[in-house]
């Protein structure tokens, strides 16, 4: 990491609290399941933590978010209260859907994310369409897409982002490449090598970038988001990562090989932006154990309101319906 960001320091504990909130939220919800207290399926976001924290550390309230079938660590980092979202997994009333969403459709519009959306490369085209209408309404904010690398290779992604390029709309399309789609890996479904090579079909920036490092993360979200907030359009970055455990919590990773998931965890966000923050002299041991002390006691509590909370009743099926 470059010492001389001129980032407040504020701002770097804030993403480092943020990536230890998103592993210690995904771990519970993990064992929560197995423990059969949740409905549903989940896809978890460890060991990514770094993109969500990274790009949100550089977002206003007002700026929105779209996600994916993998929303949690996006919500943590755009600000969706930990209460309401654990409620959500556990289908409560009070949870930030209304039991409506559950895992894969998590989101608080208060708070500028979208309910994630679920269908592979459809959160693209909604974030597009949100910076249209933030241009032809002449406001000072950004859309910001998450997606992943399988997304890439739908029909909503050259739509998207080539309408996102030809009218210079305030978006950035953010690819977490964790390399694989489900069980396929990236290399099987296309022929170059890097998915920011697109980025010049559209005639807009590209960036590839370190997944696993919050500070390069930051820096690049930083440059984007700022380009598109000054009216220059689009960019597309490319952020490599892994997860750390299946596609979803059935997924036991056997067509993975022992060396990749070797190579990749032992570049884990959360202890590389410790050990630099430690240097930096912004950090120290006792104060990363009371963040993450702090942590457990926050989701703690979460789960307590999740439990306690009513769950809805059958009517409420009709309300918040607008087809």
């Amino acid at each position: 990491m470059n010492t001389e960001m001129n980032v407040a320091p504020e701002t770097l504990i804030w993403m480092y609290a943020t990536m230890v909130k998103i592993r210690q939220f995904e771990d519970r919800v993990y064992l929560l399941f197995l423990q059969g207290e949740m409905p549903g399926t989940i896809h978890l976001y460890q060991g990514q933590e770094a993109i969500a924290a990274g790009v949100c550390a550089n977002l206003r309230k007002e700026d929105v978010i779209t996600s994916t079938h993998r929303p949690h660590g996006h919500a943590i980092a755009k600000g969706v209260a930990l209460k309401s979202l654990m409620a959500e997994l556990f289908a409560k009333k009070t949870g930030c859907c209304e039991a409506k969403g559950g895992s894969m459709h998590v989101g608080d519009i208060d708070v500028g994310m979208i309910p994630a959306i679920a269908i592979v490369g459809g959160s693209i085209p909604v974030a597009t369409g949100c910076a249209l209408a933030f241009k032809m309404m002449n406001l000072d904010r950004v859309a910001v897409c998450f997606f992943g690398d399988g997304a890439s290779n739908t029909g909503a992604f050259h739509e998207g982002i080539n309408m996102g390029a030809i009218w210079n709309l305030p978006v950035v399309y953010v690819c977490e490449n964790n390399l694989y789609g489900a069980s396929t890996h990236v290399n099987k479904v296309m022929k170059i090598k890097n998915i920011v090579e697109r980025a010049s079909s559209y005639g807009i920036p590209g960036k590839i970038v370190d997944g696993n490092d919050v500070f390069a993360v930051y820096e690049a979200a930083k440059e984007a988001i700022h380009r598109a907030r000054e009216g220059k359009g689009p960019t597309l970055l490319e952020c490599k990562t892994y997860r750390r455990g299946g596609h979803s919590r059935t997924d036991a990773c056997r067509y993975r090989p022992k060396e990749e998931v070797e190579y990749w965890l032992a570049k884990d966000p959360i202890p590389r932006a410790k050990e630099k923050l430690i240097k930096m002299g912004i950090l120290t041991e006792e104060k990363a154990k009371q963040i993450e002390e702090g942590v457990k006691m926050e989701i703690d509590e979460a789960i307590e309101y999740a439990k306690k909370s009513p769950s809805p009743r059958p009517e409420d099926t009709l309300t918040n319906v607008f087809a």
